[in-house]
């Protein structure tokens, strides 16, 4: 029907990726569904009329997010106003749970349906948010396998079809393109997608990258993020290739990588990797005394052991970076492990696919009476 309307919100990189695949797969069911809303370049790609680009919206860390806090603000009332303008049935909240989860407030207070997908990690810090997503969300898509049992322990209607990420690796590998030219066995640096990430991080990377002579030194690339940016860096025989991750993955040997969605997608393509992470001093002082996890890489988070090494704050130096490294560089049998380590982890994943089911149920739940 031609006024089924979606409003959806994403704010980073990685929701951007989950948001397209998703409204891919609804329009699979309901072609005429009509959907708008903010994120990248990828929901753009799926014909989704952006109103304001994930370039605007992303803060990292506490004292970013203090620093920016009047862009902040606007932004919520500008959202509002698109949203009445726009008039949609559901709003789909993509992950960005700061500014996502006022969203669903003010939107279940207007009788808009509220769906959340890829739930916020209350696991890990801000438990006290709970009271939220049980007032204001009708629905709750998890991608994780550990979270559908956290949420229900709460009484919030929870759902879990899988990990999409499984369905993204998948689709490339079906695409069938000449993997990249290379001619030593590759490094691949991923940075992450913010800028303030890459500036505080990519420098350790470079650095740590030297005493590595017989591998080809790849950057993943935001397509976000100038590439003036990037080049401002001092790297000599370094390639910085933009939107490519998933090309440099298929050929890497060895990674180092910021620790998120990446650390995940690098598992997928069953490269052993270094997690690093680094952020304001601030922020990071903050985190340590609300974040309640033993781990900040999700391949470890999802086994629940430490598989891959993650070097934090004061440890993500070039000088341990490049020793962690050399325990996995060549076949070893730590690299033994961390390959029988990712087969696990697929398997807890549930399988190609996801996308798809979560569309469904979704149609199914919320759009389908409005025919």
């Amino acid at each position: 029907m031609s006024d089924q309307k979606i409003f959806i919100i994403c704010g980073e990189a990685s929701g951007d990726l989950h948001a397209a695949n998703l409204v891919r797969s609804l329009k699979a069911i309901s072609p005429n569904l009509h959907v708008t809303g903010w994120g990248g370049d990828r929901l753009v790609a799926e014909n989704v009329t952006v109103l304001k680009h994930i370039r605007e919206l992303s803060f990292m860390g506490f004292l970013e997010v203090l620093l920016n806090i009047v862009t902040i603000l606007k932004n919520f009332r500008t959202c509002k106003e698109h949203i009445t303008t726009f008039n949609p049935e559901v709003l789909i909240l993509v992950d960005f749970p700061g500014f996502n989860l006022r969203m669903a407030e003010w939107a279940k207070k207007k009788g808009i349906k509220v769906i959340y997908y890829i739930s916020p990690q209350l696991w890990a810090w801000k438990q006290g948010r709970i009271k939220k997503i049980q007032a204001f969300v009708d629905e709750l898509y998890c991608i994780l396998p550990f979270e559908k049992a956290y949420y229900e322990k709460f009484n919030v209607a929870v759902k879990y079809f899988g990990h999409p990420l499984l369905d993204e690796v998948a689709n490339f590998k079906s695409l069938r393109k000449e993997p990249l030219l290379h001619q030593k066995p590759v490094l691949a640096l991923l940075p992450g997608s913010r800028m303030q990430e890459v500036k505080r991080k990519l420098p350790i990377m470079l650095e740590a990258a030297k005493s590595f002579p017989d591998y080809e030194i790849i950057v993943a690339c935001s397509t976000q993020i100038p590439e003036a940016f990037y080049h401002s860096f001092s790297a000599s025989d370094v390639r910085f290739l933009f939107g490519k991750t998933y090309d440099i993955l298929n050929v890497a040997s060895i990674a180092y990588v910021t620790s998120g969605t990446a650390t995940l997608e690098t598992a997928l393509f069953k490269v052993p990797q270094v997690v690093c992470y680094k952020s304001s001093g601030l922020s990071f002082w903050i985190a340590k005394r609300v974040v309640k996890i033993n781990y900040i890489s999700l391949v470890n988070l999802i086994l629940d052991r430490k598989l891959v090494e993650e070097l934090i704050q004061g440890d993500c130096t070039s000088e341990k970076l490049v020793s962690s490294l050399n325990k996995i560089a060549d076949p070893s049998e730590m690299q033994n492990q961390i390959t029988a380590g990712y087969a696990e982890l697929l398997s807890l994943l549930g399988g190609e696919g996801a996308s798809d089911r979560i569309a469904k149920s979704l149609y199914e739940t919320f759009l389908k009476d409005n025919k």
